[in-house]
């Protein structure tokens, strides 16, 4: 019998393995680690956080990495799926709903689906658009969400759900819950977002990623960002592939952001700007483009950064541009290539051979 390892595996499916593996593996160190009390809480307080920031590094990969694309606007659809999915649960709360993984899922569900069907009409005409034009015109689609729900004022009662652009007082309710009170945000939050829900929706967001990288429409995808003329030479629609990725990417992003809003009992539209846009696409940049994993370890690590560098305060900031800094350039370095060369040699060795034909195969 052959010697099957995880070496003689095509390169799609070892790095698949290898992604999921790395997402699996984290999950049950952690969780031994939080066991045996070896975590702060300052950083047990970090993991939900950090699973929604890999999520969106991950989602905003397929469009800047995998479509390459420039998207200044990810925020944006994280904060549509956020208030979005805090006013589902507010409603199923009112409603009775009490069980708290009924709660997010329904939350996460119609976040999801809020933020895929903004993302899909701006889209229509944004990925027509390309380079620097796209990426004006998702930044300032960020901006224009995070101000429409400055003045966004939401309510439940037993009569159903009240909107209102001008202050809660013209909700018109007699008596209810506020969900979304303008500046004030989201105030009230059931708090049901866990390190295990987090892990599965990393894992979630990774698979639909992944298989839809794999499928044809992904090659399609590639191609259009590999060579745009090339691509529409052999009946590839462009705009149909660009639009798919970003739509997607965008429902993923919402999910997260009600993965983020949930674990917080009030969230701002504030916390949902151009900064947080630019911080997820410095996830996806450091991680490298259309690189899943990198996404994935990037995120992580530099969420977790500033909270490990806080004994430090007054010197917690410039340490971490420091390291922003070699990250981008260790990796150009010779000294970096030939040491990468020396474990890629050492560690991929290559698959055997097949047999000669009449030859008999290895036993």
């Amino acid at each position: 019998m052959r010697n099957v390892g995880i070496n003689m595996l095509k390169p799609q499916t070892r790095s698949t393995i290898i992604t999921y593996a790395i997402v699996i593996g984290a999950f049950l160190v952690v969780t031994v680690l939080d066991g045996l009390g070896l975590i702060s809480n300052s950083l047990t307080g970090q993991l939900v956080p950090i699973c929604a920031y890999v999520s969106l590094a991950v989602s905003l990969n397929l469009v800047v990495g995998v479509s390459g694309e420039l998207s200044l606007g990810h925020a944006g659809f994280m904060s549509v799926g956020a208030f979005t999915g805090v006013v589902a649960a507010g409603c199923l709360a009112h409603m009775g709903v009490e069980n708290e993984l009924l709660l997010f899922a329904g939350s996460a569900v119609v976040g999801a689906a809020a933020a895929g069907i903004i993302g899909f009409l701006v889209g229509i005409p944004v990925m027509r658009l390309r380079g620097d034009y796209l990426a004006i015109v998702t930044l300032a689609f960020g901006e224009i969400i995070k101000n429409l729900l400055n003045i966004l004022y939401v309510g439940v009662d037993d009569s159903g759900l009240h909107f209102s652009l001008t202050d809660s007082a013209s909700l018109g309710m007699s008596q209810g819950t506020i969900l979304i009170n303008g500046p004030k945000g989201a105030v009230g939050i059931d708090k049901v977002s866990t390190f295990v829900i987090g892990i599965v929706l990393v894992l979630i967001t990774v698979a639909v990623v992944l298989n839809l990288m794999h499928s044809r429409d992904g090659r399609a995808i590639m191609a259009v960002r590999d060579n745009r003329i090339a691509a529409e030479s052999v009946g590839i629609n462009t705009t149909k592939y660009r639009l798919m990725a970003f739509t997607v990417a965008s429902a993923l992003a919402g999910a997260a952001g009600v993965l983020y809003a949930m674990n917080y009992s009030t969230i701002v539209p504030s916390q949902f700007d151009f900064n947080q846009s630019i911080l997820i696409l410095v996830y996806v940049v450091l991680g490298g483009m259309g690189n899943i994993s990198g996404s994935i370890i990037s995120a992580a690590f530099l969420t977790v950064l500033p909270e490990v560098l806080r004994p430090i305060n007054n010197y917690r900031m410039l340490l971490y541009a420091i390291v922003l800094i070699l990250v981008m350039v260790v990796p150009h370095t010779k000294i970096y290539q030939r040491a990468a060369d020396a474990l890629r040699e050492r560690f991929h060795k290559a698959a055997p051979k097949p047999a000669a034909e009449g030859g008999e195969a290895d036993e």
